[in-house]
């Protein structure tokens, strides 16, 4: 089930690695070198030239973010950011989630993307609750195509129908 919410911006419930798009975005440690969730995930089905692309980069700071090809997927490239560790929300979260959504598309925009696929950045093992996360990203993404119409379309993928639903409510909350 999905919901279109506007031209640009679609919500999904998928598996982010199977996506036809120009590229996808990887929900990174700061090693780069793969782990656990959508990062093990992506790394499995790209094969081990990308984590040999990966072992060049030489890492990656919280809030920022890294390109690399997508080899094995059906995306051309990979954009690699590491979301922060959820620590109660005093710790700069919100800057440093709402970095990783803005530094992925400013990236992508750099490369004449058109199509990019984004998980929900820090809600799985770093703990991010998924409402505050959630709306952070929506909010980094609206502001994004608000001022730069280079990118056609912008799919957030849902590992769970909750949390599909709690995207889906925080959109009809931020309209």
């Amino acid at each position: 089930m999905s919901s279109v919410m506007n031209r640009k911006i679609e919500i999904i419930l998928g598996d982010i690695t199977t996506l036809k798009v120009d590229a996808i975005v990887n929900a990174a440690n700061n090693t780069l070198l793969g782990g656990g969730g959508v990062d093990g995930a992506i790394h499995r089905a790209a094969g081990p030239a990308l984590l040999a692309e990966c072992k060049t980069l030489k890492g990656c700071k919280t809030g920022e973010a890294k390109i690399t090809g997508g080899y094995g997927l059906p995306a051309r490239y990979v954009i690699h950011t590491v979301g922060p560790v959820w620590r109660g929300g005093g710790h700069g979260e919100e800057l440093l989630l709402a970095s990783c959504y803005r530094r992925s598309l400013e990236i992508a925009a750099d490369h004449q993307i058109k199509t990019i696929a984004f998980p929900s950045i820090s809600t799985g093992v770093y703990g991010y609750p998924i409402e505050k996360a959630s709306r952070v990203a929506l909010k980094e993404i609206l502001k994004f195509i608000e001022n730069d119409d280079s990118i056609g379309s912008i799919v957030i993928v849902c590992f769970s129908q909750q949390d599909l639903d709690v995207y889906n409510q925080q959109f009809k909350e931020l309209e």
